[in-house]
């Protein structure tokens, strides 16, 4: 590979809440390891892999020009990404009105929602749920209800379709937000799945708000379907949210956009960001987008992606191989792993807080799946160095399974 993501980066007193944290008992994070083991990072969903050097390099060459005053977004910033989205996801026809700079994914989707739904309103989500939507939509007063996923017979996660069209008919629901690929369950949608699930919001007048911050990130040779692309009335009916963010681990600068073809959509959600939240970009984080769609970003995710394929294929076949009781579905894309203890747990009387508190313990700084609503769930990150990967999953086997 040309890129390196085998050497292990030090990423202490970096500004890194993923390994900083660990032990300081703020919010979610893991407990200190025991003496004799370091920590491995495993729950914060950003990377340990140094960024594609692109990014660095146009952050340095605009921060040479020592003026850093008010500005307009460049043509760079634009054609790189109807260029970037035409090459990966196959999108034709977007122009540079349809796309709009976001302060973050989450802020766009609440922007978004509050553009056409009333705190107090139900807003459907599938479950198990990411936990950024379940924080900035309950602390904006909106309702969420949940329409579980569910596993087919070969451990797949896929939509109720059934339930979904009942729960949009029984609350009256007029605004989904869509995650896709999904996160936490890793799935890539098929185009007939997300097809089907547009027919449902249609048939009950329902805005989509569709989160594909993950779309870069698919392993295994999966393609990213975009939401819009499914149809003529998917894409006016779609308020669609992309970042390089996740791709490229830039989620310290700060900075999403959002592509809306339809101008009633368009318009609504620019009249509630401009009146609502300062969404202003900062100079520094347009010119690191830049760098990240440069031809050499295109090549840097795709041994990314090669890189994540492993990691997610040894995690799996160790734990289907070798952690009996523990369950998982395969993810298509994302980084991470969702885990389900329960059988673990009840045969072994151990609590969620014993189990997750045993790989803190030995340095697996995994995350509490709960909050994410899965009862007897773990969430791992394996966007690390395989080294890293191969020995946390070696603790596991010997002081925790």
């Amino acid at each position: 590979m040309k890129y390196d993501f085998t050497s292990i980066l030090d990423r202490h007193g970096k500004d890194a809440i993923a390994v900083d944290a660990i032990g300081s008992g703020e919010g979610m994070a893991p407990g200190a390891p025991k003496e004799g083991f370091d920590a491995i990072p495993m729950w914060v969903a950003d990377m340990n892999f140094p960024t594609v050097p692109t990014v660095q390099e146009a952050i340095i060459e605009r921060v040479q020009h020592p003026a850093f005053g008010y500005f307009s977004l460049p043509d760079a910033y634009f054609s790189s990404i109807i260029r970037w989205q035409e090459t990966r996801n196959h999108v034709t026809g977007l122009t540079r009105e349809c796309i709009g700079y976001e302060n973050g994914v989450l802020g766009g989707v609440i922007a978004a929602v509050s553009s056409f739904a009333t705190p107090g309103d139900a807003v459907l989500l599938h479950s198990p749920t990411y936990i950024g939507f379940t924080g900035c939509l309950t602390n904006n007063g909106f309702k969420i209800i949940h329409s579980p996923l569910v596993k087919d017979e070969n451990g797949i996660w896929r939509m109720d379709y059934a339930d979904m069209d009942a729960k949009l008919k029984a609350n009256h629901i007029h605004v989904a937000v869509f995650c896709s690929p999904h996160n936490p369950c890793g799935r890539v949608w098929e185009r007939w799945e997300i097809e089907k699930a547009m027919e449902i919001y249609k048939a009950n007048d329902c805005i989509v708000i569709s989160d594909e911050i993950w779309s870069d990130l698919t392993l295994d040779g999966h393609q990213h379907i975009p939401t819009q692309s499914v149809s003529e009335d998917a894409r006016h009916r779609t308020l669609a949210f992309y970042a390089p963010s996740k791709t490229f681990n830039l989620a310290g600068l700060v900075g999403s956009y959002h592509i809306v073809y339809d101008s009633y959509l368009r318009d609504r959600l620019q009249s509630k960001s401009s009146k609502a939240v300062y969404n202003e970009t900062n100079v520094l984080s347009v010119h690191a987008l830049i760098g990240a769609y440069r031809a050499e970003g295109y090549q840097w995710v795709d041994e990314l992606r090669q890189v994540l394929s492993e990691n997610v294929r040894f995690a799996c076949e160790t734990i289907w191989s070798q952690f009996e009781g523990i369950e998982v579905s395969r993810p298509q894309g994302t980084y991470m792993l969702f885990l389900d203890c329960e059988k673990w747990c009840l045969a072994h009387g151990k609590t969620m807080d014993e189990l997750l508190k045993a790989g803190w313990d030995v340095g697996v700084g995994w995350q509490d799946g709960r909050p994410f609503h899965g009862t007897w769930s773990i969430r791992v990150n394996l966007a690390l160095p395989f080294s890293r990967v191969e020995e946390a999953f070696r603790r596991l086997k010997e002081y925790v399974f």
